[in-house]
């Protein structure tokens, strides 16, 4: 069953995906990741992608869904999609792309988290780029020690500053609440609350799944 995982910036995702493929078995696939890894591959596309995002562009949703299409077509397992889709528009795309493939999303799940504690939470963060390009987050599961040894360079970015933080959290709630009710009208969405120890909320995810 594939699914798709969703919360506001700092919830977690990231990090409840990475546990769900090493314990179930899932391929976790980050929009953000495809497109850095793209990039760091120096291919044409990924010159014609950087361009985009350094001109301050969005990737069109045509061209976006054909790259993961490309992504998850060599993917034989189920898949959790982190990052997509961020608008109805989207969705609806999505659950035509992965028919043409055989596929659909199961289970769309939230994980929720209260404002003030996005906040904090992403104005402590560090982040970790590894040489191939592939971010990881600094924290339990990937070490400063981690980052170190595997040769990847410590940042915070700069979107992680409070104002900006308050900011992508607005966009998130006007954008994400559409997208939410498509799925709950659909009977494929659940909530699971993030504002608990990281084995809880993986837990409750662990749960719902195999429910």
């Amino acid at each position: 069953m594939d699914i798709v995982i969703m919360g506001a910036p700092g919830a977690g995702k990231g990090t409840q995906a990475e546990r769900l493929e090493k314990s179930l078995h899932y391929t976790h696939i980050s929009t953000g990741d495809v497109l850095r890894k793209e990039i760091a591959s120096g291919s044409e596309a990924g010159k014609k992608i950087a361009a985009i995002i350094d001109n301050g562009d969005l990737i069109s949703d045509e061209w976006m869904l054909s790259i993961l299409k490309q992504v998850v077509a060599g993917i034989k397992g189920s898949i959790i999609l982190d990052g997509f889709p961020r608008t109805v528009e989207q969705a609806e795309m999505l659950d035509k792309m992965l028919a043409e493939l055989g596929r659909k999303v199961g289970k769309v799940i939230e994980i929720t988290l209260p404002d003030e504690v996005v906040v904090a939470r992403l104005s402590a963060r560090k982040q970790c780029q590894l040489p191939s390009g592939e971010i990881k987050q600094i924290g339990p599961d990937f070490s400063l020690a981690d980052c170190q040894a595997q040769g990847g360079e410590v940042f915070v970015r700069k979107d992680d500053a409070p104002e900006s933080v308050m900011h992508r959290l607005s966009v998130y709630h006007k954008q994400t609440e559409p997208v939410l009710d498509f799925y709950r009208k659909a009977g494929r969405f659940e909530e699971i609350n993030g504002n608990q120890t990281p084995d809880a909320v993986f837990n409750e995810l662990v749960s719902v799944l195999k429910a």
